[in-house]
């Protein structure tokens, strides 16, 4: 049998069980259910890995963290998110906005175009899928006409 893992009492019962009630995510409902456990019935982590259905080693880290830093830690902002970024959205918003308005009178504005634009604004060069990115962020996507087909003629075109 293993050590017993035990939750310092930062929350509540009812605390944790209002914030089990209330998060609409799976994730933090999972580490709410573990702290529960922990708090309530306090075993070793291979059983509250299994009652909860999470690796052993989760359970582990998720308790640790409630123990030292409290449960906002658990639900911090996580490790995604825009640390490199040449420009906020706001800039990247007023960036694009000239060609958004071309784009509106039918104009056509080439992705050579747009990143010449923009490694100007950055001063140094861009690979081409950043700026195929940025343009995806900024909900931009690429429409062409489509080709005309091979066994198409001009005469049954106009006789229709």
């Amino acid at each position: 049998m293993g050590k017993v893992t035990k939750a310092y009492p930062h929350a509540s019962e009812e605390e944790l069980r209002a914030r089990l009630k209330s998060t609409k995510d799976r994730n933090n409902a999972q580490k709410l259910l573990v702290i529960l456990n922990a708090a309530v019935d306090p075993r070793p982590a291979e059983e509250i890995a299994l009652h909860t259905g999470v690796a052993k080693q989760s359970v582990r880290n998720w308790i640790s963290l409630y123990n030292r830093c409290g449960l906002e830690a658990l639900f911090g902002p996580g490790t995604g998110g825009r640390r490199n970024q040449h420009m906020t959205e706001e800039q990247e918003k007023s960036f694009l906005k000239p060609f958004f308005e071309r784009a509106h009178t039918g104009e056509i504005a080439t992705i050579a175009e747009i990143k010449e634009a923009l490694e100007e604004r950055v001063r140094h060069p861009l690979h081409h899928s950043v700026v195929y990115r940025f343009l995806d962020r900024n909900e931009w996507r690429k429409i062409k006409p489509r080709r005309a087909p091979v066994q198409s003629s001009k005469e049954v075109q106009e006789d229709f």
